[in-house]
């Protein structure tokens, strides 16, 4: 008891440990989520040469490779933790991360530089996920080696907030940027402002963090001469300590990946993409749910304090899996009204040879798409358009719409500007086709269902605050200190690395793939799932367990 006191009120004090501690993982996450929330904007930028299409999954492709990189962070940083210290660690991964960051900003466009510009962007899209790979561990770990054993879960609830604060800072940023501008400056060069401000938070953040004192519980262990020699070794060769890392990724971070990323990002690609909602619209609503997920965080980590991680981390991922399906169509109906009776009175169908079509999955965006299916398929893939396949009978392409019909040629022969008039064409008679027949060009902001459409996104964010605010306690209590920052720095990234930073890309190209805008949201029902299962199965309880006697 005596030590606790001694951690909550020496030093700077808990206040001030979580406040400079949260601050710096903020901006980190603010680095990160810019990216996500411009994917529509560099797809355009830095894929200037593909179609609509092709280039939003290459962008969200490019978005996933930040993700791709995370564990390699993880088990990089992690290690260094476990040997010299956390507060060392976590100065080089802020550093690390604004410097790609503001780079980003610096970069040229694929106009400029041609190929080399993509190049370039994945280069340092690949430090930005290395860096944040060692970030969070950190962070969690310092802030809960410092925090009583009653309170880790409502003081940690702050660190678990910073990602909220991170997205905000992005959103606000972008907004302000594009509303004051314009988009067509935005366009050109502004998307260029939000990186190149991190270098300011970047120096805010080092001398925040140049502040802090080292962990109390490594001190102990760094001065009895107990530091791991080989946390790698310790964390993953030895039995029972891997059983902890696959029982955290299974249990808990699947469903992290799942549900706060179909939340806070395939929500986004949702709206603009399948229900045609502005981008600075949709802009508003993450920047409305961001908001209303901080003090969310805080609230269900002090929850798990009362009555325990796992009944508060189970019921999110409850909720989302109850909401998924009826949620989406929920949104749909309230932001798109006059799209979902379009669907419903005259759906669309493309009559086809089955044989000539692709699967339209290509996240580097290199492959081209020929044939009258992929053109058709294409065209409606990029507009989010909701559409069922049949056989034709003479194996000829053609696009109902009602009792509109459009013949769709084929590109098999033509080149790549043939092929990209021949689309332009095509998707031009398209819009005729469907504006006759009662489809939105796009979604109208005056004719929102704002309480339905406020109530889904409540209930998601909910759901992804339950699952992630109680999480960076319940991982914590999950490893013993002198491997700490290895064990639960790999799961924790691979869970939001891997399932969560693939969910865009993948989620949109089974939109794609099947012409249904509601087929995406499989790929996090499935992995929600594993961990409801595992989670009830599986997952102990560790409310108040003491750090140090793990």
């Amino acid at each position: 008891m005596a030590d606790q006191q001694q951690r909550a009120r020496g030093g700077w004090g808990m206040a001030k440990v979580v406040a400079a501690s949260s601050t710096g993982t903020a901006f980190e996450w603010y680095d990160f989520f810019i990216f996500g929330s411009l994917a529509a904007t560099i797809s355009k930028v830095f894929f200037a040469g593909l179609d609509p299409t092709a280039g939003l999954i290459a962008a969200l492709g490019l978005f996933a490779a930040g993700f791709a990189f995370r564990p390699f962070g993880a088990i990089l940083f992690g290690a260094m933790g476990d040997r010299i210290g956390r507060k060392a660690t976590f100065l080089i991964t802020v550093t690390l991360m604004g410097a790609a960051t503001f780079a980003i900003g610096l970069l040229p466009t694929y106009a400029n530089a041609g190929i080399a510009a993509p190049v370039l962007l994945i280069f340092l899209r690949i430090c930005q996920g290395t860096a944040l790979g060692g970030e969070y561990g950190g962070a969690a770990i310092y802030v809960a080696e410092h925090a009583p054993d009653d309170r880790r879960g409502g003081t940690t609830g702050w660190i678990q907030s910073s990602a909220a604060f991170g997205l905000l800072a992005a959103l606000i940023v972008i907004y302000v940027t594009r509303t004051s501008i314009g988009e067509e400056a935005f366009a050109a060069w502004g998307w260029r402002v939000p990186f190149l401000l991190s270098i300011l938070l970047l120096g805010a953040s080092l001398w925040l963090r140049s502040k802090l004192h080292e962990s109390p519980l490594f001190t102990r262990l760094r001065d009895e001469g107990a530091i791991a020699k080989a946390p790698l070794t310790e964390a993953f060769a030895r039995g029972e300590n891997l059983k902890r890392v696959l029982l955290v990724f299974f249990a808990v971070m699947c469903a992290q990946g799942a549900v706060w990323y179909c939340t806070f990002f395939f929500m986004q690609v949702f709206l603009m993409k399948s229900l045609g909602v502005p981008e600075p619209t949709v802009n508003l609503i993450v920047l409305f749910m961001t908001l209303a997920s901080i003090p969310l965080y805080v609230f269900f980590g002090w929850l798990s304090d009362r009555v325990g991680r796992k009944p508060v981390m189970v019921g999110g991922m409850a909720l989302a899996l109850l909401a998924y399906f009826p949620g989406f169509h929920g949104i749909a109906d309230a932001v798109n009204p006059a799209l979902s009776a379009a669907q419903r009175a005259t759906p669309i169908v493309v009559a086809t040879q089955p044989s000539t079509c692709s699967v339209q999955f290509d996240p580097v965006g290199t492959a081209q798409y020929k044939s009258a299916c992929d053109v058709a398929k294409s065209l409606l893939g990029g507009s989010g358009l909701r559409y069922s396949s049949m056989t034709s009978g003479d194996g000829s392409t053609s696009i109902r719409v009602g009792t509109s019909l459009l013949a769709v040629p084929d590109g098999s022969n033509l080149d790549a500007k043939g092929l990209k008039a021949l689309k332009t064409a095509t998707g031009d008679q398209l819009k005729a086709m469907l504006k006759a027949n009662g489809y939105p060009a796009a979604a109208d902001p005056h004719a929102f269902d704002l309480s339905l459409l406020a109530f889904w996104l409540l209930v998601f964010t909910a759901a992804a605050c339950a699952v992630y605010g109680p999480q960076a306690a319940a991982l914590v209590e999950m490893f013993p200190t002198r491997i700490r920052y290895t064990a639960l720095s790999l799961p924790y990234h691979v869970g939001t690395g891997w399932v969560g930073g693939f969910l865009p890309v993948t989620s949109f190209a089974l939109v794609a793939i099947t012409g249904n805008p509601f087929s995406g949201l499989w790929y996090a029902v499935v992995f929600t799932a594993i961990s409801f299962v595992t989670s009830l199965l599986f997952l102990p309880e560790t409310r108040g367990r003491p750090l140090d006697s793990i």
